[in-house]
């Protein structure tokens, strides 16, 4: 037995376990080290890296729910994603294909980022686009911008992408946390047209975390849906390492009670996204993000077990 510091770090302490021999593997995390599409501060390549190191702080039990993830299904470490830094292009088709085979596997993905951008290829290898999914989106930004510069997508357009390509329900589909200043308004108004619920952080601290969830249930409702959390979400006094961070943000313990209420949906695959370590101070920002994994993880094992036990 080695400490928590010694060792080969791996998400969480798990078995490495490449996809070609994680045959009886559950859960599979995963990194996507990209951040080629990132529009202002970059180092999210080195996100999950850093991310794993922070995550050997994490224990078997959530206190909180009482909830043993490692227990209840078979997790694993299942490595960095292939990417090209010097193509976004290529990065979309290589993540597209490498989560296609995660889905042919039976495995349930979580991945840490990388930036946005790659939702939208992962979204692409698990979801058919004539089965759109739900989604649960908590990020300072609505990421449904078009392309930049002409024709150039970003880690501002990944969910307009996907629901132009019939992967994503517009109107199952719930942005939490929104804020900032605005380049024009056209992510807002192109969320709006097409159903997007969205919710500002205004509205959020006027109702409050818990009937924000309990709206964002009944309109995701029973079907699939995926979850996706930009550690932008987070006030930046609580999670400094990120590329594109606005103030005024959620806190750490609002972001865990938030998440904790995703118990019960079926949920297909989650992302944590945007965690730039070159911009953290003391490694606060990686800590966040992995208690954030956790939570997750503690949703999608939730949920196989109860599928399981059925």
């Amino acid at each position: 037995m080695l400490p928590r510091f010694a060792g080969v770090a791996t998400f969480m302490r798990l078995p490495h376990l490449p996809l070609a021999d994680a045959r009886e593997v559950e859960i599979g995390l995963l990194g996507v080290p990209f951040d080629s599409a990132t529009t202002n501060r970059p180092g999210t390549r080195h996100g999950p890296r850093a991310l794993r190191d922070a995550s050997t702080m994490i224990r078997l039990m959530n206190q909180a729910t009482g909830t043993a993830p490692f227990h209840l299904a078979r997790c694993a470490d299942l490595g960095d994603v292939g990417v090209n830094p010097l193509s976004i292009d290529d990065t979309i088709a290589r993540i597209a294909e490498h989560y296609r085979a995660v889905r042919d596997a039976g495995i349930v993905p979580l991945t840490a980022g990388g930036d946005h951008l790659v939702s939208w290829p992962i979204l692409r290898g698990m979801v058919d686009a004539d089965a759109p999914v739900g989604m649960i989106h908590f990020d300072a930004h609505s990421d449904l911008y078009g392309p930049y510069f002409g024709g150039f997508d970003s880690h501002g357009t990944p969910f307009r992408r996907a629901i132009e390509e019939g992967l994503l329900d517009p109107e199952r589909t719930v942005q939490i946390g929104l804020r900032g200043s605005s380049i024009d308004m056209s992510d807002v108004d192109f969320g709006r047209a097409h159903g997007v619920r969205m919710v500002f952080i205004e509205e959020v601290r006027e109702r409050g975390p818990d009937a924000i969830m309990a709206e964002a249930r009944t309109i995701v409702g029973t079907a699939p849906i995926y979850v996706s959390f930009d550690i932008d979400v987070l006030d930046p006094s609580q999670a400094p390492g990120t590329g594109t961070p606005e103030v005024g943000g959620l806190f750490v313990h609002e972001a865990q009670r938030m998440l904790r209420q995703l118990a019960g949906l079926d949920v297909i695959g989650a992302d944590l996204v945007e965690v730039s370590p070159p911009f953290d101070v003391g490694g606060l920002t990686s800590l966040a993000g992995v208690n954030v994994m956790f939570e997750l993880l503690c949703v999608l094992a939730e949920r196989l077990y109860h599928r399981r036990s059925s």
